[in-house]
């Protein structure tokens, strides 16, 4: 494997999920960190969101690796952000067989 090119800035958040009083919650997202990555597209399908405006395009975000268990880790439910741009992580995996990084397969989130 060759060494990724991480050279975008990345803020890792999680959903945070508070008690609204009516038997719902209220749904916000805590940041956890920043991570630089590298980011590539993982196929050309992109695939519409249903009864949403917007699409979603599969994508191969590389991280530095972090032990099992660490906030810096991704775990798939969190998201990354840069700007107003976010990521949805669907799953990690490590890149390399060192170990040194991580694979986050990821879905961007809104319109293209």
């Amino acid at each position: 494997m060759r060494t990724p090119r991480l050279n975008r800035r990345l803020t890792l958040e999680e959903p945070l999920r508070s008690p609204d009083g009516a038997g719902g919650h209220h749904a916000a997202w805590a940041e956890l960190g920043a991570l630089w990555a590298g980011i590539d597209p993982a196929g050309t399908r992109v695939q519409p969101i249903p009864a949403a405006q917007g699409t979603t395009a599969p994508l191969r975000i590389t991280v530095r690796a972090a032990p099992p268990g660490a906030p810096s880790r991704p775990r798939p439910g969190q998201r990354f952000r840069d700007g107003a741009r976010t990521f949805a992580i669907s799953a990690v995996q490590e890149a390399d067989p060192t170990g040194r990084f991580l694979l986050c397969l990821a879905q961007e989130e809104g319109a293209l």
